[in-house]
């Protein structure tokens, strides 16, 4: 889920009636998993030319992981433009991803219901999809030329206050856990809520359990305090699934050098994604700006800590997308779930196609990295980490 948009569907199902009935097949549509239609002119070239030969042939053979993509995947299930948007998700390279479920606030009934439509997607469809129950279905999906879809949520809200319940949402599946999302939360405080407040007593039990049982511990959205309270608190490397560096813009979704660095310290990884809070709110983010935020978390985290977490649409932008991203943006305001710098659209225009990924391999190469450096980023920091975590 994009701090720029939510999914435009309205999650119906009750937690009673879902966790009686997991599997069957959902007619849904989500704007996070937005149909691949035509793209308007200027869009459609600046996907042209994806990278240069030697990056192709890396990202053919690489583990391509997105750390967070296709919030509430299971709404890409079942309508007309189904079809086409699998094969998107196959013709754009990746290997594995993580999805969303539950939204920025939803609730402990709105979650269920979006697990049972992401097990009703892969269910659905075998031949596409693996979910990710421990850390051999990664090296599984790129075997059998699947992709891998790992559960995770963004928020806490689900939770509530009741440690059980991450139990119980590990039992069905769910790897990956935020203490909070922009506003404090029983377990600690948010990015948007100053940088006083840490870590509170239920969040340090929080953490405990998460892991205990295996779950990865993610601090993307958590101020300052949070951070470096669940960093020195874990005894599992926690991740930064997707974030950007401070250092290179101010802004308080992004993290500063000394919590990079004590992740990487801790065995962590931080995911850079492609939001527009990686630059100043005149103007929309490029490649180039990218970058900047991916070489510098390079330079402060080393080669073995770094990765990628687009939190962005996976399929190509188009001119009607935009026009809902405006409104997405509206509604944001009103629900007070929105960021600083939420006046842009979530993506970068010069690399508006699902094989962005590739993009970002040639861009690696063209700054020097080497071929092994472009691997661990694409995919293999995040893979390496997660054996670390999922094994309790």
């Amino acid at each position: 889920m994009s701090d720029i948009w939510t999914r435009r569907q309205v999650l119906a199902l009750s937690g009673g009636a879902l966790l009686g009935a997991v599997l069957p097949p959902f007619s849904s549509n989500a704007f996070a998993a937005s149909s691949v239609k035509k793209a308007a002119e200027p869009q459609r070239k600046a996907s042209e030319g994806v990278g240069g030969t030697k990056a192709a042939e890396l990202y053919s053979k690489a583990f391509v992981l997105d750390c967070n993509t296709l919030a509430s995947i299971g709404s890409l299930c079942c309508d007309a433009d189904t079809e086409k948007e699998l094969q998107g998700i196959r013709d754009s390279g990746i290997t594995a991803l993580k999805s969303t479920l539950g939204g920025a606030n939803g609730t402990f009934e709105e979650a269920v219901a979006d697990i049972a439509a992401a097990q009703a997607l892969i269910t659905r469809y075998p031949d596409r999809f693996i979910k990710v129950t421990r850390h051999d279905d990664l090296e599984r999906a790129r075997r059998e030329n699947k992709v891998a879809v790992i559960f995770s949520f963004e928020a806490a809200s689900m939770l509530a206050d009741k440690i059980e319940r991450i139990e119980m949402f590990h039992q069905l599946d769910v790897l990956v856990m935020q203490l909070t999302y922009n506003h404090r939360t029983p377990f600690g405080c948010g990015c948007l809520d100053g940088d006083t407040d840490g870590v509170t007593e239920l969040g340090r039990k929080a953490i405990a359990k998460m892991n205990a049982l295996g779950i990865a511990l993610d601090l993307s959205h958590a101020n300052v305090r949070t951070t470096a309270d669940g960093i020195a608190m874990s005894t599992k490397p926690p991740v930064f699934t997707h974030a950007g560096c401070r250092s290179v813009f101010a802004h308080p979704r992004n993290k500063e050098d000394r919590e990079m660095k004590a992740l990487a310290d801790k065995g962590g990884v931080m995911g850079i994604y492609m939001l527009p809070f990686l630059t100043v709110d005149t103007r929309q983010p490029m490649l180039e700006d990218y970058m900047q935020h991916m070489v510098h978390a390079l330079d402060v985290c080393g080669e073995d800590h770094v990765g990628i977490g687009t939190d962005t649409m996976f399929f190509e932008v188009t001119d009607s997308d935009l026009t809902e991203m405006k409104k997405e943006e509206e509604d944001r305001k009103k629900a007070g779930v929105n960021a600083p710098g939420e006046n842009r659209p979530p993506y970068i225009p010069d690399i508006n196609t699902p094989r962005k990924l590739e993009r970002v391999a040639d861009a690696l190469l063209k700054h020097g990295y080497s071929e092994r450096v472009a691997d661990k980023v694409l995919g293999l920091n995040f893979s390496r980490v997660f054996k670390e975590i999922w094994t309790a």
